[in-house]
């Protein structure tokens, strides 16, 4: 594959983490991450998440999981997606912390605030929807970075929502889009068209930034 890919979602664990497993499966050289300040899981109530650190083993939070109500959270499909997370690396990781992992060509996120948190936007920059046939004079800069590269990153958003069901559907339609990024001669040159046909054929909007490392 030519490019690296980073899944982005809150907590990387349902939707980020399905697109790692499918495209990593396809073998894409893709990563995984979450913008939130912790990892949240759903609990016996909305009022009473499960709440991890960033790091925290997918394992361990499946055996706490299992240890606290085995029937729940083997219903609500918790325990099957630790584990399913488990098998593809050891533990959730934070966006805002992965700069030793190095620069992306591609970045999805799946929530359009995940996508704010992902692209920070100077005064004079805007985002892009594919129908636009324009590309920004100005600089959209990722977060905690000293920009040296100056290496070009295309962040995407596809809004997702937060259930298993969703995920799937998702992380189907993001592999869909990697495998017509791939096919480019280069992203830079034909990317309007490959989300503009896109968004036809799924009828899916997508917001998207052209940045800088």
């Amino acid at each position: 594959m030519k490019f690296r890919y980073a899944m982005v979602c809150s907590s990387n664990q349902n939707r980020s983490m399905e697109a790692h497993f499918l495209l990593k499966k396809q073998g894409f050289d893709v990563s995984s991450y979450g913008t939130g300040a912790h990892v949240k899981l759903p609990g016996p109530s909305l009022r009473e998440p499960n709440v991890y650190e960033f790091g925290t083993p997918y394992k361990h939070m499946f055996d706490d999981l299992r240890r606290k109500d085995p029937d729940l959270y083997k219903r609500n499909g918790i325990l099957p997606m630790l584990k399913r997370n488990s098998s593809v690396k050891t533990a959730p990781q934070r966006w805002q912390d992965n700069a030793a992992d190095g620069s992306f060509d591609v970045v999805f996120t799946f929530e359009e605030k995940v996508f704010d948190m992902v692209v920070e936007v100077n005064f004079d920059d805007y985002y892009l929807t594919p129908s636009e046939s324009f590309l920004p004079q100005s600089t959209a800069y990722l977060h905690n970075r000293d920009h040296a590269l100056m290496k070009t990153v295309l962040v995407i958003n596809l809004e997702v929502k937060d259930n298993h069901e969703e995920a799937a559907i998702g992380a189907r339609l993001a592999l869909d889009l990697c495998q017509e990024i791939e096919a480019t001669e280069s992203w830079e040159d034909s990317i309007d068209d490959v989300l503009s046909g896109f968004e036809k054929q799924h009828r899916r909007k997508l917001l998207y930034s052209i940045s800088y490392y």
